[in-house]
């Protein structure tokens, strides 16, 4: 099956891809260039949501969207659904290494490291058929970053059963372990289901009624 990823991440659609093999996994740049929506929502899945909503009205077919980012206890849940935006405004943009080194400084000497990194990923057939999972890859925030595989805050993320940060993990060990391998591996297990149902028919506005 071709799948429509709302995303312009590279690394994400790569991830998903080894994950979901079986099936082509197309970015919206190849057919929607400068897709970027506006993600009014207050949860990561309801993010995922308006991604797949938005992604879907201009495709038409099977769109897959997900929203993640890393959740600090200490911080009360920072940065939340604001990860890849954290620290930037005014004019100003953090890179990754910024957006970590800002996360660190604001947890300082905090004992409680507890965090996760979350995945809300929405498979969407129509508006009124799709699927949500959301996914954690619990561990704790290390004093400084660690690793070089992986992006985002992967350094930052210690997992205390492989003694190493997400960015020290192969692609093949995050993929088995992280957060959106686990909800992308929920949702290989729906399309599954899926493909031994019978055929889909085209339903109005081109639906995907399974």
């Amino acid at each position: 099956m071709t799948l429509w990823f709302a995303t312009a991440n590279e690394h994400k659609r790569k991830e998903l891809a080894a994950v979901l093999t079986g099936h082509t996994i197309m970015t919206p740049a190849a057919r929607v260039p400068g897709f970027d929506p506006e993600e009014t929502g207050a949860s990561f899945y309801e993010n995922a949501l308006i991604k797949a909503r938005a992604l879907y009205a201009l495709v038409g077919e099977p769109v897959l969207a997900d929203d993640s980012g890393l959740c600090v206890d200490a911080l009360d849940g920072r940065p939340g659904i604001y990860s890849a935006r954290y620290g930037s405004g005014g004019g100003k943009k953090l890179d990754s290494a910024g957006r970590n080194a800002l996360l660190l400084d604001e947890l300082g000497g905090e004992q409680n490291r507890n965090a996760r990194f979350v995945c809300a990923m929405v498979l969407f057939l129509s508006e009124h058929r799709f699927f949500l999972v959301q996914e954690t890859l619990e561990g704790t925030i290390v004093s400084e970053a660690r690793g070089e595989g992986g992006f985002g805050y992967d350094p930052l993320l210690y997992l205390d059963e492989r003694h190493c940060t997400v960015a020290e993990l192969s692609d093949g060990e995050k993929n088995a372990l992280s957060h959106r391998g686990r909800a992308a591996r929920r949702i290989a297990v729906l399309l599954d289901g899926l493909e031994k149902a019978p055929e889909p028919v085209r339903g109005d506005r081109g639906a995907w009624n399974f």
